[in-house]
């Protein structure tokens, strides 16, 4: 693996910790501080700064706090040149089964997400997809 390659998957490890925590400290530091959060599941647009989108995530119980089971992976990560990446990860908070599309730049030598936009489903944690990775 490439210094590179390791920089993000480490960057959505924190990001993962985060959310499964419903840790915004952890989010701030994986998530650039104008990154966007936007969505189209419902049928309005959703589409968040990250000023927006922290409060959302502080008044979430965690799934680590209902001891819910962790279940989320990176399922991709591919790079447009030496300062743009994308990524695919899905997770799981609650019933709500996530594919992030997230992708980073590379700023003052660090990688952080620029845009989270996503899709979920609601799913019974019975009828859970099995892990691909």
């Amino acid at each position: 693996m490439t210094p590179d390659f390791n920089a993000v998957r480490d960057v959505l490890l924190v990001y993962l910790d985060g959310i499964y925590n419903s840790d915004t400290q952890k989010l701030r530091e994986a998530l650039h501080p104008e990154a966007r959060y936007v969505c189209a599941v419902e049928d309005d647009l959703i589409n968040y700064s990250m000023e927006e989108y922290f409060p959302i995530v502080d008044k979430r119980p965690s799934p680590a706090g209902k001891g819910q089971a962790r279940a989320d992976r990176i399922e991709s990560i591919r790079f447009a040149g030496p300062k743009t990446a994308f990524a695919c990860l899905y997770c799981v908070v609650g019933e709500k089964h996530f594919t992030d599309f997230l992708t980073l730049i590379k700023t003052d030598g660090a990688w952080r997400i620029i845009s989270k936009i996503f899709h979920y489903d609601l799913v019974s944690q019975s009828t859970a997809p099995e892990s691909s990775a």
